[in-house]
């Protein structure tokens, strides 16, 4: 009768710790289970031509059910300002630029006597020309002056009686405006001195001065326009500035190059795509 007792405790002994063994792997199991269900998160940095702001703040929360584990954080300004930020080493990951210029001079491939540094930034093989944007003539609700085309402002620059507000020489849609004077023959230097220029930072800059009524015109992007509602009198010929070209690059000194490469072809989804022609982007030709 004790060896029959002894031998049921010990096995009653046994069976309990089995069970707790078991029951402790399989806690860990799920343990690791759960773990190796949990999504890394990726965070991009894309700097962008302050005239993408609202599009591409939109497009960001449509890519959240596109790339869920993926974070984007953008840096808007003008693209000569973000060129020099990318050169002094600032994190970026994709570049969106409103002109070559300032692409160009962060690309190894690019001529010699743009890229002057022999600057080595972009991605080989990511660089395409994104979108294409409008150089536009606008004025104020009021436009006490009567501008109506770009012959009208040239008119009234010859003049001096108007003040026109434009990008800094620095900015592409500043080096688009020179272009535009250079056409009618007129001179920037001297206009300034007169009083009859003022300048942006960027376009966002230039486009608050004429919502504001604070000049009599200025020459910004119709995407630019649209998004404040402004009057656009004129569109520039691509004879008068040539294209408006965006270029869109991995940067190859990113860290998520895989990420940045997906977000930038998202970019050209119909998708996407939609979202930048509601403001007047469209797609290059």
């Amino acid at each position: 009768m004790k060896k029959t007792l002894a031998w049921l405790l010990t096995a009653a002994l046994a069976l309990s710790l089995t069970a707790c063994g078991s029951s402790t792997t399989g806690t860990a199991d799920n343990a690791a289970q759960d773990s190796g269900g949990d999504t890394e998160q990726t965070e991009l940095t894309v700097f962008a031509a302050a005239s993408l702001t609202e599009t591409l703040e939109q497009i960001a929360e449509d890519y959240k059910t596109v790339a869920p584990d993926v974070t984007l954080t953008f840096n808007f300004d003008s693209s000569g300002t973000l060129k020099t930020q990318i050169e002094e080493g600032a994190v970026c990951d994709l570049f969106l630029s409103a002109g070559q210029l300032q692409m160009d001079q962060l690309d190894a491939a690019a001529d010699p006597s743009v890229n002057t540094e022999g600057l080595d930034f972009v991605l080989e093989g990511s660089r395409v020309d994104l979108l294409e944007n409008k150089v536009t003539l606008a004025v104020p609700a009021d436009n006490s002056k009567g501008i109506d085309s770009f012959d009208s402002l040239a008119e009234h620059l010859r003049a001096g009686d108007i003040l026109l507000s434009m990008g800094n020489s620095d900015v592409p849609v500043g080096q688009y405006t020179q272009k535009i004077l250079a056409y009618y023959g007129l001179d920037e230097t001297a206009l300034a001195s007169a009083g009859c220029i003022t300048y942006g930072t960027n376009v966002k800059e230039v486009t608050t001065q004429v919502s504001e009524g604070s000049v009599d015109a200025g020459v910004i992007y119709c995407t630019d326009a649209f998004s404040a509602g402004l009057t656009i009198v004129d569109e520039a010929t691509a004879e008068m500035c040539g294209q408006v070209i965006y270029p869109a690059a991995v940067l190859n000194t990113s860290a998520h190059q895989t990420e940045a490469q997906a977000f930038l072809d998202y970019l050209s989804t119909d998708a996407a795509m939609a979202v930048f022609e509601e403001v007047g982007f469209s797609p290059v030709a």
